[in-house]
């Protein structure tokens, strides 16, 4: 392992992997996304037939890179000419970017269990499965890199470790080969909320409550510091706080767009989270943020020890925790653009 920061540079791919779906005629690069209906044999849940959303973009014939993101990321991670629809990681893939679509082909997949359908643990090495799945259905030998943040990130490592001779090098941000116990616990209660709310007939009170307790724990205490130390407003009978403002406006945004299945069974997925660094033997790059509360700097010095692989870790510090993955575009655009350049001089 070595501790390092990465230079910024920006050197095309140059290597070229089978797996090619349809394309507009005449045009160097192609888009495309659907659904796979596929048997699924789940490390917890047994035999499922599933249905997994998938979007496939970027230069003909190029390299392919999986990327995926959080619970509540989609197979959509950049607008392109053929889906022009923000993505959710914009400022990191596109053309132009450090996730460059005019020299790599991008895959994601909707994680199962995201439409809320399947109310059954899910385990991350049933969604690593799950992508092999859509990568044996495309064709796709072999991808250059998986680029995972957060819940992805956890995804990449299962991906690295049960199907590391499809892999060449994994970035893993802000997320580590298992859970915090003392975030689980953070996320237990997260649960008992929705499952009260349930019983008693608020769930989407309940959901929208228990997603403003876990905002607080993405961002840092200084951010909080900056954004709601203003005096609250009190008057003869109630009080309300600045802090209160931020969470009645996530609270609906994300009850609008995720079922309280789909939340309870992918936020118990990362609880289940349990792996053995020394499982993975591909090149792992590793991000650390260290004012991330969720995935505390010592798991991921675990993490990078225990690998068998040539590993980096890089550490940078952000005023977002563990949302600077989203937040911090120089930052992030550095790391993953000189671990792209090393998967192409490997």
């Amino acid at each position: 392992m070595s501790l390092h920061t990465a230079a910024l540079s920006r050197e095309p791919a140059a290597l070229a992997h089978a797996g090619i779906v349809a394309f507009p005629p005449g045009t160097a690069t192609m888009a495309e996304r659907d659904v796979l209906d596929t048997t699924l044999a789940m490390r917890h849940a047994g035999i499922r037939r599933l249905r997994i959303g998938w979007e496939l973009q970027g230069a003909q014939d190029a390299p392919v890179i999986v990327v995926q993101g959080g619970i509540s990321a989609h197979r959509h991670v950049a607008a392109g000419a053929r889906f022009a629809e923000p993505g959710w990681w914009d400022a990191q893939c596109g053309e132009g970017r450090a996730i460059d679509t005019r020299h790599h082909r991008v895959l994601a997949i909707d994680w199962i269990g995201a439409d809320g359908s399947l109310d059954a643990c899910i385990d991350p090495a049933d969604q690593a499965d799950a992508i092999a799945a859509v990568l044996d259905h495309l064709g796709i030998v072999r991808v250059t890199a998986f680029i995972g943040a957060s819940y992805g990130a956890m995804v990449g490592l299962q991906f690295a470790a049960r199907h590391g001779a499809r892999l060449g090098r994994l970035i893993a941000i802000s997320g580590a080969h298992r859970s915090h116990p003392q975030v689980t616990a953070l996320r237990v209660i997260q649960r008992r909320i929705v499952a009260l709310g349930r019983s008693e007939g608020g769930v989407r009170e309940a959901l929208a409550l228990a997603r403003s307790l876990a905002v607080i724990g993405y961002r840092s205490d200084v951010e909080f510091e900056q954004r709601f130390a203003a005096a609250p407003a009190v008057g003869p009978d109630a009080t309300r706080f600045v802090v209160e403002d931020y969470f009645d406006a996530i609270g609906p945004k994300f009850v609008a767009r995720f079922s309280p299945t789909a939340y309870l069974r992918l936020s118990e997925s990362i609880d289940l989270q349990n792996l053995d660094p020394a499982s993975i033997r591909v090149a792992t790059d590793i991000v650390a943020v260290r004012e991330d509360r969720i995935v505390p700097e010592s798991d991921l010095y675990a993490l990078a020890e225990g690998i068998r692989g040539s590993t980096r870790l890089h550490r940078i510090s952000s005023l977002y925790g563990h949302d600077a993955f989203l937040k911090e575009e120089a930052q992030i655009a550095a790391i993953l653009t000189a671990a792209l350049c090393r998967s192409v001089a490997a």
